[in-house]
């Protein structure tokens, strides 16, 4: 898990988020899963924010920290003061000022002051505890967008697989039309066979041709599909390099779960947080309890600028919260029900892991069972078509023999591929179901 953080952080770093694949894909090349996922953990831009998340978090760190050291404040201040005398000048009529009288002062200082946190009843050491679990939490947070973006780039690029040999078994379906077509054509010019058979022959094509045009475009939309899913949604043509093929997932129930109770990163980050919030409590209660600082300064002021006095100061306080108009209380009772709220969620998600566990395992087993039926359906309706293409060119089949085959070959070609594909999504739903990629 920790490899597959470490791999996220650094290949994110790597490239800009710019949604372009320059110097990613060249236009030809040939692209296996593995290399996918190596493209969308370098530009998929959730992984990016959460990689900075864990940059944030790690910086938080520090700053809970900083209250460990000394602080040192530097002040340097000038003012000037006009005293002001008021002469008034007054008649029987009205009263007037007419001057003024003073000697300016100007009054000049500077000054060091360091103060040193010497106890705080835990504290500076709680924020740099609840920092750290923070920081943990993130990290879990960005092996699950990691692993949630595995999921996705395997799940399209299998649906690119998918729509690909789907789309040649209608080139296959076609191409069987249109020479049942020539040969209805052949007998219908020796007049062996009725114009109905020609036509027939016309519209299976033609209903074989519309149906290779959706599988066409259903093949351009999978391909967009993967490009989001690498995060390089401008492309540039490639082909794919790997086939699907059935390979049984052994593993039991049991293992499964324990799998996912020890690796699913999300159970993780939120045992971190139910961590931090514990520490929280503690933390609020320190609330209630005094701190001890320690102080020193050094100053200079004066009137004069050549003639300043300075000296230095030295003490120390402690600081004892007498009444904080119930600050403290209700911070302590925040805390307890953050704490509530995230044990609660922790349970729910317990409960989560199982269910999904379970139903991508019991997927996965359906899916594993349903590849050889479908393997056999196709081996079936390949004799079917074989012997209705046969007694057609025998003179006692009829054209809607055949083309019923036909259609039954492509429908059981395009369920195994179907059984196929469902197989390694289900492989890869349980992967992130257990946490591993």
């Amino acid at each position: 898990m920790n490899k597959i953080i470490s791999v996220a952080l650094f290949l994110s770093c790597l490239i800009p988020v710019n949604g372009r694949a320059e110097g990613i894909i060249q236009k030809g090349d040939v692209l296996n899963i593995e290399r996918c996922i190596e493209i969308a953990l370098r530009q998929q831009p959730n992984i990016i924010a959460a990689a900075s998340m864990v940059n944030v978090n790690e910086s938080k760190i520090g700053e809970a920290k900083s209250n460990y050291y000394p602080q040192i404040n530097g002040t340097v201040g000038y003012t000037r003061t006009l005293p002001i005398g008021l002469i008034i000048s007054t008649s029987s009529s009205s009263s007037q000022l007419v001057g003024s009288s003073g000697v300016a002062i100007d009054q000049y200082m500077a000054g060091l002051t360091l103060s040193q946190n010497i106890y705080d009843f835990g504290r500076t050491s709680s924020q740099v505890a609840i920092s750290k679990l923070n920081f943990n939490s993130s990290r879990f947070d960005l092996d699950n967008v990691t692993e949630q973006t595995i999921f996705v780039v395997k799940q399209t690029y299998y649906g690119v697989v998918q729509a690909k040999h789907n789309r040649n078994v209608l080139e296959d379906t076609v191409k069987q039309t249109e020479q049942h077509l020539e040969q209805a054509r052949g007998f219908y010019d020796v007049g062996t066979k009725p114009k109905f058979d020609v036509i027939k022959a016309e519209v299976d094509v033609s209903t074989a041709k519309l149906n290779l045009i959706k599988a066409e475009n259903d093949l351009r939309i999978a391909i967009v599909n993967l490009n989001n899913a690498m995060g390089v949604p401008e492309a540039p043509a490639y082909t794919l390099s790997e086939d699907i093929s059935f390979e049984t997932y052994a593993i039991a129930l049991e293992e499964a779960l324990a799998r996912a109770y020890e690796n699913r990163p999300d159970l993780q980050s939120i045992v971190a947080k139910r961590k931090a919030a514990e520490i929280s409590v503690d933390s609020a209660k320190a609330g209630n309890y005094p701190f001890l600082t320690g102080n020193a300064s050094y100053n200079w002021s004066g009137q004069q600028i050549y003639t300043i006095n300075n000296g230095w100061s030295l003490g120390a306080a402690v600081t004892v919260p007498i009444f904080t108009g119930f600050l403290v209380r209700n911070q302590v009772e925040e805390a307890k029900a953050n704490l509530n709220v995230l044990k609660a969620n922790e349970e729910s998600l317990r409960q989560t892991v199982f269910l999904d566990v379970q139903q991508a395992y019991l997927t996965l087993r359906a899916a594993e069972e349903a590849i050889p039926t479908a393997k056999l359906g196709v081996e079936q309706a390949q004799e079917n078509l074989d012997i209705a293409n046969g007694r057609y060119a025998a003179g006692v089949g009829s054209p809607i023999e055949v083309t019923d085959a036909e259609v039954s070959l492509s429908t059981a070609r395009l369920s195994y591929i179907q059984a196929l594909y469902a197989d390694k999504v289900a492989q890869a739903s349980l992967e992130k179901a257990m946490g591993s990629k």
